[in-house]
This record gives structure tokens, C-alpha cells and sequence, in this order.
């Protein structure tokens, strides 16, 4: 007998007792809940100013979008909640950040390869302290500076820092009255290091070295530059002219150092800029850490996000998981769109940092101008980031068996070929065709194709003109031509569509005898797969390979169809512009083109570099400006 509780309405089939019963004792408290599933794994994790109220509202009928909407697609998974009580929000996004990293659920928002994210480290506890890189953060007195997005990061900022203060990197013990070594390194002889190992520099004097690495790292170099005026001037009065002259070249140093990270435009001002490129289940974070008007570090962080998690729940996600484990929280920080919980993450921050937090999305003028850089660096980098997956052949290899497993093919689709169709209003028509090989591109057998017997826009008629004239037989005399033999017969055929598509298409396969060939259609909308022989859509889950990777030949296909479409339209709005002028045939056309780009840009020039056109003289390019401007 189905039992009903009065706060929400179930599938009886979905809840357990088990789990009602823990819904119906949840507390009224902040804390942190982990969903399992039928084998115990986590699936989601979360945190609540409500335990009550928050879990409880992915069972009921009527909830609100956003993340609850997306989580609540995955309830029928879930078998079993655990929680655990924490004393504030701050306390539960602390403990939420440390769940994900240890769990890695796959419906989460998450830092990708968050443990290895690394830290430079001050050994302030040793008499004479090292600087160092690590990933581990360790209670024992060091100073901690980070965390960046990746080793290259670091690398970048010791090996400034090196270049300005010698430091030792040994991991010799040495201490204050302990028996010297004989000899130093060589990096003593090239100045860099002091060599505290042969008592070369007092504990004093290189403390205050260190001192000055910190207010460095910090972002304090007018701070630094002051002391290090003062003490030149010091030693010059002392004539210590060496000293004087090494103190004014380190001043210099950090002089130009400060002139490249300089932003006039946030002259004091103390923030973090975080930007957001997104493209399916991936996500970048371009971070901006601007310290005293000046521009210390420009770090990408790349996430798992499903492609219907929203924009603000994966910078939300971003700053709950960076925030625990960075070693400074500014004043500001400038996000790409309003935060949901943007209060109780101030509340956060402002915990971590001993101070008021503000999170602001910039409007207008410089600071809006930084985030659409930051957003296009975010980007650029997602995008190197998808080619490197597909030049990895063993996640590539693991993507086609998983698509072929999907879609019931006896085999992994080694050779795929998708279709793509692009027109304007009906008008110039054009079709692609891209090949992937092994998951990769295979550019030169690309094909395009000007739609030739379709009016107007009919996908369903152009997509059956393509695939004749693609997969037609060779004439008879011509079975063993180069053309022929060049065109390998595909393991999947996939179309950008859903069922009406994927029918079209089907039937040229069957009218041409290859109806045993597999085909799946692609829809933009919810990206599902159709198969002809299947009344169900194929749906891959957000963070498959599989899916990332015919959603790649797809915006691929895509992307070549609308180049093709856009070239046709040029040349057809170059060849208007010329028709019904008097002298101009297709030899100076091309000729105006190669020198100029477009039809624009020649009637912007002035008639000076439009006679200069070989082939145009003063009088023809008059006539051609002329007709060009009325």
C-alpha cells in the first residue's frame, strides 16, 4: 500500500522506506547531504541553511528551476540520503568543497584534477627557509601562496622570484652555530643563492630576504621598492657602493615587473575576476587576481558541468571549491552573472578573509571590458582543451565503444560521417559532409555540396539529395576509379536532426540497397540520438564521452556547412555588385578581390588604390567607385 506524506507527492516505486524515513526526520539545520544510489556510490552532493526544506523539495511535484529541476532528473537513482549537521552555511560550504573533491559525484559541478592543483610554500619554520612548490597544505608553520591552476603557474612565478631574491632550494638542515660545509653549490657562484650553508648570510639577513619574497608574492612591491630604496641609501652612505648598485638593480627589476602587471584602470583596488566559457558538459574559469591595482595571476580552471547546470550554479560551484584552499580572498569579486546564493557565499568569504566580501557583476566600462576578456581567454583555452581529449586515442577508443554500445552497433564506429544542412531563408542551400576516423578528424575527406533539386527549406529533401549523390553506386567501367575507391564506406552515418531526418534519410539508404547501413539522427534541442529502428531516443548521459564526441562532429559539421554557405554568399553578393558594370569581367573582379576581400572594402578605398589594381586604371576605378557608392 502506497503511503503518502502531506509536504510532497512520490512515485511509491522510487522511495524506499529507508529513505522515507530519513526524509521524514530530516532537521530544521544547516549541514551537508550526499545522495547514494543502489550501489552506494555518490551521486550528488550538497549543502542546505535547511536540511528540512532543501532535501525534501526534490520529491515534490512543483519546484523551481535551476538546480533542484536538474538534480531532480536524477532522483529516481537515488536510494539512500546521508547528512551531516554543521553549525553555519560557511562550515557547510567547507565541508560540501571537501566531499565533491573526495567523492567526485557525477552530477556535480567540479574542479577537474583539483588535487593536483599546486601551491608555492614558504618553510617559514626553518631558520633559514626555502621556497618551494607542493600540493599539500600542512599545518607546520610555512606560508602558504596559491592555489594555481597548474604547474606551469608556478614554475612562472619562482622563477621570477628566484631571478630577484636568491633563495636556497637545498633541503640541507642548516642552522644557527651548526659546523659549515666546505664548499657551496654552483648556484651560489652564479648568485642564486647565498649560501647559508657556509654561513655567507646571517639568519638576520636572510629573514628579511624571505620577508621580502612575501610582500612580493603578495602583491606589496611598492611596500618592497620603498625598503629597498631606504636601504639603498644606507649603503651608499656606508660606501658600500656593491651592495648599493646590487639593491638598485633589484629596485629596477621589480620596477619593470610591476610596469607589465599594471592596470591603470583598478589603480588600489583589490579583486578577483572570474570569467566563464562553456561548451557541453566542460566548463573554464578564466581567474583574474588583481592586487593593489596590479594583475598577479591569470589562472584557467576547468570543471565538469552538465550541460543544463546554469551559469551562475557553475561559477557558484567554481568559488565554493576554490575559496576553501586559496591563501587570499580579496575585497571583490567580479562574477559573469548574479549568484543565487550570492548572501550566504559573502558570508563565506567574508569568514575566510577577516573581513566584508562583495560579489558584483560588472556592467559597464573597464571592469566590463576585463570580463569579456577574461571570458574569451576562458574559451580559448576550453577549446584547446577539447582538441588535446581528441588527440588522446585511448579516450577517443573508450567514446566509440560507448557509442556503439548505445546504439546497438556490432562494433565501435571506427569511420564516422556526418551530414549537416545550411541555408538562408531557402536561399543558397548547401550541405557538408565531415568524417572522423578513430575519433579523429579526418579534414581532407571533408566533402560540401550545393543543394541542386530542393526548393526553398526542406531539410528532409536536402539530406535525401546529399546522401544519393554521396553513397550513388560507380557507373558501370568506373568500379576500380581513384574517386571511387577513395570513398570508404562509413561504420555510422549520423544526420543533424531527430525522427523526421533520420526517416528521409533512411529511406535513400534502403533505395539505394544500404539499409543495413547503421544511421542515427543528432537533435540540438535535448541532444538525443534517434535511431531508425527504435521508437525511444538514445540518451547518452551529461558526462559521457560518447556524447562529447558527436556533439564535436556535429558542431563540426556545422561549422563547415555555414563556411561553405557564407562563401557562396559572398561571391553571389560580389557578382551582383559587378554584374551591370561596364568593363568589369571575371578576370579584374577576381583581381579587385584578391587586393581588397569584399565589396566593402573597395568602395571604403580611396580611387588612388582601387586604379592601382592591376588591370583597373583612374578612369574604370572612377566608374567602379561611382557605382559602388549610388
Amino acid at each position: 500500500m502506497a503511503r503518502h506524506f502531506p509536504w510532497f507527492a512520490y512515485d511509491p516505486g522510487v522511495i524506499s522506506t529507508g529513505l522515507e524515513a530519513t526524509l521524514a526526520n530530516l532537521p530544521d539545520r544547516p549541514g551537508v547531504y550526499l545522495m547514494r544510489d543502489a550501489r552506494g556510490d555518490v551521486v550528488y552532493v550538497g549543502k542546505a541553511q535547511s536540511l528540512r526544506g532543501r532535501v525534501r523539495s526534490y520529491w515534490q511535484k512543483e519546484t523551481p528551476g535551476g538546480e533542484i529541476h536538474r538534480i531532480r532528473q536524477v532522483i529516481d537513482r537515488v536510494v539512500d540520503v546521508e547528512y551531516t549537521l554543521t553549525d553555519s552555511v560557511s562550515e557547510a560550504l567547507l565541508l560540501e568543497a571537501n566531499l565533491i573533491k573526495r567523492y567526485r559525484p557525477r552530477f556535480n559541478v567540479r574542479l577537474k584534477d583539483d588535487k593536483s592543483y599546486p601551491y608555492i610554500r614558504i618553510t617559514l619554520g626553518e631558520p633559514f627557509p626555502r621556497i618551494e612548490r607542493t600540493r599539500k597544505l600542512v599545518s607546520d608553520g610555512s606560508r602558504y601562496f596559491g592555489p594555481y591552476a597548474s604547474a606551469s603557474s608556478v614554475d612562472e612565478s619562482m622563477n621570477v622570484v628566484r631571478r630577484l631574491f636568491p633563495f636556497r632550494t637545498c633541503t640541507l638542515d642548516i642552522r644557527d652555530g651548526a659546523s659549515a660545509l666546505q664548499r657551496p653549490c654552483l648556484l651560489y657562484h652564479i648568485k642564486r643563492c647565498q649560501a647559508p650553508c657556509i654561513q655567507a648570510i646571517s639568519r638576520a639577513d636572510y629573514r628579511a630576504d624571505i620577508t621580502q619574497v612575501e610582500l612580493f608574492l603578495e602583491g606589496r612591491q611598492e611596500t618592497l621598492v620603498t625598503a629597498l630604496h631606504a636601504d639603498m641609501e644606507g649603503a651608499s652612505e656606508r660606501l658600500e657602493f656593491e651592495r648599493a648598485a646590487g639593491l638598485r638593480d633589484k629596485i629596477r627589476a621589480i620596477e619593470r615587473t610591476m610596469e607589465s602587471q599594471k592596470m591603470a584602470a583598478f589603480a588600489r583596488t583589490e579583486l578577483d575576476l572570474v570569467g566563464l566559457a562553456r561548451q557541453d558538459n566542460q566548463a573554464a574559469i578564466q581567474l583574474f587576481v588583481v592586487r593593489n591595482g596590479k594583475l598577479l595571476g591569470r589562472d584557467v580552471f576547468l570543471l565538469d558541468a552538465a550541460r543544463d547546470a546554469t551559469d551562475p550554479e557553475v561559477v557558484t560551484s567554481f568559488l565554493e571549491q576554490y575559496y576553501p584552499r586559496a591563501t587570499s580572498v580579496p575585497r571583490e569579486v567580479l562574477v559573469p552573472a548574479v549568484m543565487p546564493d550570492a548572501q550566504a557565499l559573502e558570508a563565506f568569504l567574508a569568514e575566510r578573509r577577516g573581513g566584508p566580501v562583495h560579489l558584483r557583476v560588472p556592467r559597464r566600462g573597464e571592469k566590463r571590458e576585463l570580463m569579456v576578456l577574461a571570458a574569451r581567454n576562458a574559451a580559448e583555452t576550453l577549446a584547446r582543451e577539447q582538441a588535446r581529449w581528441l588527440a588522446d586515442h585511448g579516450k577517443t577508443l573508450g567514446a566509440l565503444e560507448e557509442l556503439g554500445e548505445a546504439l546497438g552497433l556490432p562494433g565501435p564506429p571506427m569511420r564516422i560521417e556526418c551530414y549537416d544542412i545550411s541555408n538562408f531563408q531557402g536561399r543558397e542551400s548547401v550541405a557538408s559532409m565531415v568524417v572522423f576516423e578513430e575519433g579523429r578528424p579526418r579534414s581532407g575527406e571533408y566533402r560540401r555540396f550545393r543543394i541542386k533539386s530542393v526548393e526553398g527549406p526542406n531539410d528532409f529533401a536536402s539530406h535525401q539529395e546529399v546522401l544519393r549523390r554521396r553513397f550513388r553506386r560507380p557507373k558501370a567501367g568506373d568500379e576500380g576509379s581513384a574517386e571511387a575507391l577513395r570513398w570508404s564506406m562509413p561504420d555510422l552515418v549520423i544526420v543533424d536532426g531527430g525522427k523526421g531526418q533520420v526517416s528521409a534519410a533512411k529511406e535513400v539508404l534502403d533505395e539505394l540497397g544500404l539499409g543495413d547501413l547503421p544511421l542515427a539522427g543528432l537533435a540540438k534541442e535535448r541532444e538525443e540520438l534517434f535511431r531508425p529502428d527504435r521508437p525511444e531516443p538514445v540518451v547518452l548521459p551529461a558526462t559521457s564521452a560518447a556524447l562529447y564526441l558527436v556533439q564535436r562532429l556535429r558542431d563540426e559539421a556545422h561549422r563547415f556547412a555555414i563556411t561553405y554557405h557564407r562563401e557562396l554568399r559572398r561571391k553571389a553578393t560580389v557578382k551582383s555588385a559587378f554584374d551591370d558594370m561596364p568593363g568589369i569581367g571575371p578576370r579584374r573582379r577576381q583581381a579587385l578581390l584578391r587586393v581588397f576581400g569584399s565589396v566593402k572594402r573597395i568602395r571604403e578605398a580611396p580611387i588612388e588604390q582601387v586604379a592601382a589594381v592591376p588591370g583597373i586604371g583612374p578612369a574604370l576605378a572612377a566608374r567602379i567607385k561611382a557605382t559602388l557608392e549610388s
